[in-house]
């Protein structure tokens, strides 16, 4: 039996009745148990690998590549695991401000390095998850299973339409059925729920595709602290005719990689062609690190087919205890880093729910849930959709709101209010109507025809600076 299924737990806290089980125990399944335990006695959570530390797991693939944990979602976790920041930060992770110490690109031009008020953790996705799952681990009534894999849902007798457990094998041992109250989907993009589903006789949740073929690899490399200047990191987001990637430094002072390609347009594996696509950049900052750094493994790849969304909040008549989170709702293009943060959304609206009572739970979940997913889909899908080689559905006003963004990329490389409000909105803080205010939008017609700009110098917090706009 594995170390966390044999931690023994504080006595139960008064009020908390019930066994919820979640399946998955990736970043959204822990961030659900985290809830699920202010009100549940019991809490497992299952999933079919070994749990290790901070190390890297097979069920999460994408675990060996870039990611990025926006601000919103970071104050979510905060708020539900106390420390955490400082935490990562003890155990090696380097912090900084999103565009101090941080370069970010869009549309091939450097946003203003002003303050921002948003702070960036710049930890592996193995330590995330691994601190995450010990801190969950040690609540009371929470229990982590591994190695058990989820066959089905089991229905009440005499109620087809009410989730009574889950049928799960276990490696080594036979079939079992685990008895819950409430049992929460948390298994990630290849989720078999609408499957389960069925089998209950319950119709299967309507689904909306977004194809892009995007394909990405990753390496990591030894960091020394002249490389990029001293800086921490650097994206260079893939926009039309265009490749992207990204670095930042991990802990263990190293740097991770990450260069990707739409449409088809795939990194290469050898050590020549990765450094060739790097060069192929619209910016030399990742190139230079490649160069020069030693590489510690070789490049790793990963697909990403597009995206997907699961609409579980139209379905009539679905159980009421039995609710989907994360990437088996909603699986979102990795470039944009909104996965991790929209999981730490869904958690909070969960607590939301919970504290209003469990009857019809999960339909009032999903229905909370899915304003949320929206945004971030059509902020996904929308930008997607600047690719011509992309199926979908281009409107008049998802036309109009690509222009709109691509001038506002230009008027955050010179206009530092801008870039406040574009690098507050993309890290989901701040509203859309944030940067179609009536101020913000006169700034950005004003900057966004800028064809070219010196790349400003960072600026200490609270001091007013005069950027120079030339070329409009």
């Amino acid at each position: 039996m594995p170390k966390d299924e044999q931690r023994p737990h504080p006595a139960v806290a008064p009020g908390r009745s019930g066994h919820a089980v979640v399946i998955g125990a990736s970043l959204a399944g822990v961030l659900a148990a985290r809830v699920l335990a202010d009100s549940y006695e019991r809490v497992t959570v299952l999933d079919r690998d070994d749990l290790p530390g901070a190390e890297q797991r097979r069920g999460a693939p994408q675990g060996r590549h870039l990611h990025g944990l926006m601000e919103r979602g970071r104050r979510i976790i905060e708020d539900l695991f106390p420390g955490l920041t400082a935490e990562l930060a003890d155990l090696g992770a380097p912090t900084t401000e999103v565009l101090i110490r941080s370069r970010w690109y869009l549309s091939g031009l450097r946003v203003h390095p002003t303050p921002t008020g948003l702070t960036t953790v710049l930890a592996s996705r193995p330590l995330l998850e691994s601190t995450l799952r010990a801190r969950a681990a040690a609540l009371p009534g929470v229990a982590f299973r591994s190695r058990v894999t989820a066959l089905g849902l089991v229905a009440a007798p005499g109620d087809p339409r009410r989730v009574a457990g889950v049928r799960v094998q276990s490696a080594g041992a036979g079939v079992e059925v685990i008895e819950a109250d409430l049992v929460v989907d948390a298994t990630g993009r290849g989720s078999r729920a609408p499957d389960w589903l069925a089998d209950l006789g319950c119709p299967r949740p309507a689904e909306e595709r977004i194809d892009i073929d995007l394909g990405y690899a990753s390496r990591t490399y030894r960091r020394h602290p002249e490389h990029l200047d001293g800086d921490l990191g650097v994206v260079v987001s893939t926009m039309p005719g265009w490749r992207g990637g990204g670095a930042i430094v991990l802990e263990g002072d190293r740097w991770h990689v990450t260069l990707g390609g739409m449409l088809g347009d795939h990194p290469p594996l050898d050590d020549a062609g990765f450094r060739m696509f790097a060069s192929t950049l619209p910016v030399p900052d990742v190139h230079q690190i490649v160069s020069v750094a030693e590489p510690l493994d070789d490049p790793v790849p990963h697909r990403f087919r597009g995206s997907l969304r699961r609409h579980y909040e139209a379905l009539v008549d679905a159980p009421g205890n039995f609710l989907v989170v994360g990437d088996a709702a909603c699986s979102l293009n990795p470039v944009y880093a909104q996965g991790m943060t929209v999981a730490a959304q869904q958690s909070d609206v969960l607590g939301r729910c919970l504290r209003a009572g469990r009857d019809d739970l999960a339909r009032r979940f999903h229905q909370e849930a899915a304003p949320l997913i929206d945004l971030a889909w059509r902020m996904s899908t929308n930008a997607d959709l600047n690719y011509p080689g992309v199926v979908g559905p281009r409107t008049a006003r998802v036309r109009l709101t690509n222009a709109y963004l691509r001038r506002a990329h230009i008027a955050a490389h010179v206009d530092p209010v801008v870039a406040r409000a574009f690098m507050r909105l993309a890290n989901l803080v701040e509203p859309p109507a944030s940067i179609l205010r009536p101020a913000m939008m006169a700034r950005v017609l004003r900057h966004g025809f800028a064809t070219s700009a010196p790349v400003p110098r960072p600026r200490p917090a609270g001091e007013t600076a005069r950027v120079p706009v030339t070329g409009v």
